[in-house]
């Protein structure tokens, strides 16, 4: 049973998912010593103490990481900075034309005349 499950949904696509986990891997390589291998759409990735898998398809993806008896006492921090990671890397290619929330709409009306 994985230590961090991370289930999450983007808008990137394939290609530019698995780019996206290609520079996390590499990232994570540079800062922890992290080998990656893919196996079609999976990244498997370890390290001594550590290993896991990150599956990836058009629309979503799901990170695995298991932890040895070392690195689970730090569980809480390592999954923050995979889920700041996950933030920066698969943030979506959303619509530059962003909709107003309708909290948002509501304060940037006009504000009414009283009166007549």
């Amino acid at each position: 049973m994985a230590d961090i499950d991370i289930h999450r949904a983007h808008h990137l696509g394939i290609e530019d998912a698995r780019a996206a986990a290609e520079r996390m891997v590499a990232d994570l390589g540079r800062k922890f010593g992290l080998r990656g291998e893919w196996r079609g759409n999976l990244l498997a990735f370890e390290r001594p103490g550590l290993a896991g898998s990150l599956a990836i398809s058009a629309k979503d993806l799901r990170l695995k990481i298991t932890l040895g008896f070392l690195l689970s006492a730090m569980r809480s921090s390592i999954e923050s900075a995979v889920v700041e990671e996950l933030d920066r890397l698969f943030a979506a290619k959303r619509d530059t034309k962003k909709q107003p929330s309708p909290a948002t709409a509501k304060k940037a009306s006009p504000p009414r005349k009283r009166g007549g």
